[in-house]
């Protein structure tokens, strides 16, 4: 695996011989997998500290979700949501805090507040001025495939030759990003797993991930509790497995273990204690 580096701010993260993770903190009503559980201040930051001390080199933090058919929040909702949590987060936690989120106002307010990563999930097709805010603000950028948005990305999606349309969609937003004013070495890709994308898509992503990595670029994926491993677990059982369900978050674990063997960098999950146990195994046997 190619190895990288991100220097911002004052931190410093090794990417490759050391899988990089990625906590989750979804503070909304609604999200699929925790939507509710963390929605107030208190559970927010407790969960924070909970997923660094677990693990976490990273705390991805969003205020609006993603889940498919999810429709938009405004922007000062997002904002309520998010800000008093990352002022508190960022001065009691020592790992970077990024902000998930498509809204170049929400991202310059989280920044203000203490984020220094931008995970834009619309590869900053929703608003452009996202890019001249993190190549002003000198931050690392997360850029992901989607095919369509929240509210469709999940009715009939297509591909003629799916890992040639999203290589080249994420080629040509970070040739966006570099034109903008971004560092290439602030710039890491994410498939989009679970955004418009079926079942034997999201598995044939996975199985063929270092079509991506070859493009030269730090690689995030987020398999996490997502429908297709849900699908798959319900498939064999007699009930159906929920993303809260235990067989989920194993199925988590074989996707985020299948995904290091085949080149990904940093892995976006929501059980961090698991992960952390799973990747030290994996990373021993891939640096063997």
């Amino acid at each position: 695996m190619r190895p990288f580096t991100l220097e911002f701010d004052r931190f410093h993260l090794e990417l490759g011989p050391q899988t990089c993770i990625m906590g989750i903190l979804n503070v909304t009503p609604d999200s699929f997998s925790d939507g509710g559980k963390f929605n107030t201040f208190e559970t927010a930051v407790s969960q924070g500290i909970r997923l660094v001390d677990d693990g976490a080199h990273i705390l991805d933090i969003g205020g609006e979700s993603t889940r498919p058919f999810a429709t938009q929040v405004s922007e000062q909702e997002e904002l309520d949501r998010i800000i008093p949590i990352i002022e508190n987060l960022s001065n009691q936690i020592d790992v970077p805090i990024s902000i998930d989120t498509v809204k170049s106002v929400v991202a310059k307010e989280a920044l203000n507040a203490g984020a220094v990563i931008i995970n834009d999930i619309s590869a900053f097709e929703k608003d452009p001025a996202m890019a001249d805010l993190a190549a002003q603000r000198d931050v690392p950028v997360v850029l992901m495939h989607m095919k369509g948005t929240p509210e469709t990305m999940q009715v009939n999606p297509g591909y003629d030759d799916l890992m040639l349309e999203i290589t080249n969609y994420l080629e040509s937003r970070a040739a966006y990003a570099m034109k903008k004013g971004i560092q290439k070495n602030n710039i890491i890709l994410d498939p989009g797993i679970g955004f418009g994308k079926t079942v034997e898509h999201n598995l044939v992503l996975i199985n063929h991930l270092e079509k991506i990595t070859a493009l030269g670029f730090p690689v995030l994926i987020g398999p996490s509790r997502k429908s297709f491993i849900q699908n798959i677990l319900s498939k064999n059982n007699k009930t159906p497995v929920g993303p809260d369900n235990i067989k989920a978050e194993d199925g988590s674990l074989a996707a985020v273990a299948a995904s290091i063997l085949k080149g990904a960098h940093i892995v976006r999950v929501h059980d961090v204690e698991k992960v952390k146990s799973a990747t030290l195994i994996i990373d021993s046997i891939r640096n063997a």
